[in-house]
Parts: C-alpha cells; sequence; structure tokens
C-alpha cells in the first residue's frame, strides 16, 4: 500500500532537541557519563505550594473535565497577570484559552488561523517546532535571516525582502530561544508598524518571559494598535519549572481564540483539571522560588560566557534571558556547528545543540543550556575547553573516548 503517510508529515523533520535527548538517555543506558548542557528542561522542582495545591486537588476528587477554555479561576488569574505584568487586556470569557503546553497553544494558533499556502514569516535562530508546525497546518514557513553580526537584531529590511502577497502570520519569540535575546522598543515598534502594513497576525512566544537578567520584557499585543493582530502564548514550564506538568495558555481576540477552541475541543478536550489548579497556585502564590531560581540563572549565565570566551575562536554574547547561550564556533578548530556537537558527544561525552537545529542564521553556532547545577556545568565546560584546545587548528584530533 503506497501513499500511507501523509505528506506533511514527511515534509517535518524529527525534533533534533528531542532527538539529542533521546540519545543522551541511549548513551546513559550504556554506560557513558555524558554530562548535558543541550536541553531546555529547567534545572529545578516545582515550587512546593504549586506541586500542594494540585495534589490536594488530585486526593479530593478534581480528576474530571473542565471546560473547555479552561478552569474560570485560572482563566481569571492569567488574565489579571496578563494585565499587572504585561499591560495586556484579555477577557477571561472570551480572549483566554488554557491549553496543555503552550506549544499546543501555539500549534493551534497556527491551525486556526492559516490555510493551505498561506506563509509564515520566522525570524531565525529560532525554535524548530515553529516552521515545523507551520507545516503540519499546511502553510509555508519562511525563514527571515537574522545575523549575528548585528546581535541578530530584527529589521523592517530583513522583513521586507521575505513578505509577499501570501503572508498571513508573523511569529516573535521573546526573549528568544536559542539566542537570549531580548526584543526592544524599537524593534517592537518597527515589527507593529510591518505588520499593520501588511495585515499580518503576529503569535508571540513568551514562555521565557520570567527568566530575565537584562532589560525588559515587551509583549506585542501591548505595543499601540497591536492587540486586535496579536495572540500571546506562554505557559508555565520554563519560569515556574513545570515542564511535565504540560500547562499553558494564548490571549488574543475573540475571534481568534474562537476559533483556536474548536481545534482545541476537537484535539484534547481540555487541559487537566488538577493540573491547572497548579497554575492557579503558580500565579497568584509566592513568587520567590522564581526570583530565586532566576538570580541562579542569572549567575551560571555569567560562568558560562566567561568560560566560553576565554576560548580562542569562541564568541558568546551574554544572554539578556532563558537559560542558554548561543556560542559562535566557527573560529575554532571545527566550524560546523553540526560536526562540532556530534564530535564533543562522541569524543568528550558532553552534549550541546548544533546551532542548525534553529534555521538560517545557526550555523557555525551551538547551543548551551545552563540548567544543570553548578557541579555538572563546571564539568561540562571544563571538557569542552579541552576538547576545544585539542583540536586547535594545526593540531592533530585524540582519539575518541567512545
Amino acid at each position: 500500500m503506497s501513499g500511507r503517510v501523509a505528506r506533511r508529515c514527511t515534509a517535518v523533520p524529527q525534533s533534533v532537541t528531542v532527538a539529542l535527548n533521546d540519545r543522551v538517555k541511549e548513551l546513559r543506558a550504556r554506560g557513558t557519563e555524558v554530562l548535558d548542557i543541550g536541553g531546555g528542561d529547567p534545572g529545578f522542582d516545582t515550587p512546593g505550594h504549586i506541586s500542594a495545591a494540585a495534589s490536594d486537588a488530585l486526593f479530593a476528587g478534581f480528576t474530571h473535565y473542565t471546560a473547555s477554555r479552561g478552569l474560570p479561576e485560572l482563566r481569571q488569574a492569567i488574565s489579571e497577570k496578563l494585565r499587572r505584568d504585561n499591560g495586556v487586556e484579555a477577557a477571561p470569557d472570551t480572549q483566554i484559552l488554557v491549553t496543555p503546553s503552550s506549544k499546543h497553544a501555539l500549534f493551534t494558533a497556527l491551525m486556526a488561523t492559516l490555510d493551505p499556502g498561506d506563509e509564515v514569516l520566522v525570524p531565525t535562530p529560532s525554535w524548530g517546532s515553529y516552521r515545523s508546525m507551520a507545516r503540519l497546518a499546511g502553510a509555508v514557513p519562511v525563514c527571515v535571516e537574522l545575523s549575528a553580526r548585528d546581535a541578530f537584531t530584527v529589521t523592517r529590511s530583513r522583513l521586507e525582502e521575505h513578505v509577499s502577497p501570501r503572508t498571513k502570520v508573523l511569529v516573535l519569540n521573546t526573549p528568544n530561544n536559542p539566542t537570549g535575546r531580548v526584543l526592544g522598543a524599537p524593534e517592537a515598534d518597527t515589527i507593529a508598524a510591518f505588520a499593520a502594513e501588511h495585515d499580518l497576525l503576529i503569535i508571540t512566544d513568551e514562555i521565557y518571559e520570567k527568566i530575565l537578567f537584562s532589560g525588559e520584557h515587551l509583549s506585542m499585543a501591548a505595543r499601540p494598535d497591536c492587540a486586535d493582530r496579536t495572540v500571546t502564548v506562554n505557559g508555565f514550564s520554563k519560569g515556574y519549572a513545570m515542564p511535565g506538568w504540560r500547562l499553558g495558555y494564548a490571549a488574543g481576540p475573540p475571534d481568534i481564540i474562537s476559533a483556536m477552541l474548536a481545534v482545541h475541543q476537537h484535539t484534547v478536550a481540555c487541559a487537566g483539571s488538577f493540573v491547572q489548579t497548579g497554575g492557579v497556585a503558580a500565579l497568584r502564590g509566592p513568587q520567590g522560588p522564581l526570583r530565586e531560581a532566576v538570580r541562579a540563572y542569572a549567575a551560571r549565565a555569567g560562568l558560562v560566557t566567561r568560560r566560553l570566551n576565554e576560548l580562542v575562536g569562541v564568541v558568546c554574547p551574554a544572554p539578556a534571558g532563558t537559560f542558554y547561550a548561543f556560542a559562535d564556533i566557527s573560529g575554532t578548530g571545527i566550524p560546523d556547528g553540526d560536526e562540532f556537537a556530534e564530535r564533543l558527544l562522541a569524543e568528550a561525552a558532553v552534549a550541546v545543540t548544533p546551532g542548525s537545529a534553529f534555521g538560517p542564521g545557526g550555523r557555525g553556532h551551538i547551543r548551551v543550556s545552563f540548567t544543570a547545577g553548578p557541579r555538572v556545568l563546571e564539568e561540562a565546560l571544563a571538557r569542552l575547553a579541552a576538547f576545544v584546545r585539542d583540536r586547535a587548528p594545526g593540531r592533530p584530533a585524540p582519539s575518541t573516548r567512545m
């Protein structure tokens, strides 16, 4: 039987970051002590008051379906958070949708707004799933390649080079994975004017919003004249250390949220009931654990960028947010990021993510995550430093460790 797999699926590669995580687990199962500084799993456990709230709800029998839009109490808490932290107004009953992960919110937003052949502008380097989700929706992702030479700044000229009559959506991520950049006010104003002129919808992924070391987080929905053309996606995985809970949300114009609700109802129906109770506790409970985690991430960011910039041939700007550093390794003895990452894992048992996973503009780079604790991070950086020094141009390659 031919054609058993849909063409839209054959056009979508498997996730590089998920595949890397699987490879690390496989090597560890074979007895190799792999140090993983490539993944995006927060380095802290979920704060106790959040887990307690969900546990209490679970054992109280709160295990049935909720309203598809999400628990009213959680939607109200999200509405209050958006107003307080982001300057975004979103009515709980018509403009907010609670989803099982921010990833599902993004996919639902794209499914609800794109028709086959529509084009989606995706500034890169950026998370690879944006492009794959657009393809699964039948649309065409168009990469807007940003450059390390100007700090990956989004400019009007770069956007104009890629827009067409078929362009419908612009996807943004701030703070950015993998670069750690935070969208500045001039950029936000440029994007707002561009979207208005071309009548584009903006889908903005703000999942790393709370992990900020410098600058200010700006929500596009709060920019003048952007509220009615912006879907804001956020969640609990990163800032509140809740990746396994799979809880996120979207806020936007009522007609788009209504269309997203239909997709949501016919795929997952609702987010987990007691999980949503944990979300209420996260937003309304003590914020001290989040602040402590951010302070720890900031210290680790300083350590990582300092150590990497000490290496000949490596340039690593300090991230303004997220828990990633995006290092240019093109000046080393292994200038290709894919080969660098593959050989680092094989020869030094250290896992990093190749920059090519994040689209055009990422080649010659690696993403280093600093979610791991200080001991693991120190050892991984020491191995990486030795790897770079031993493979400096003109030096013979040592034998592999595995």
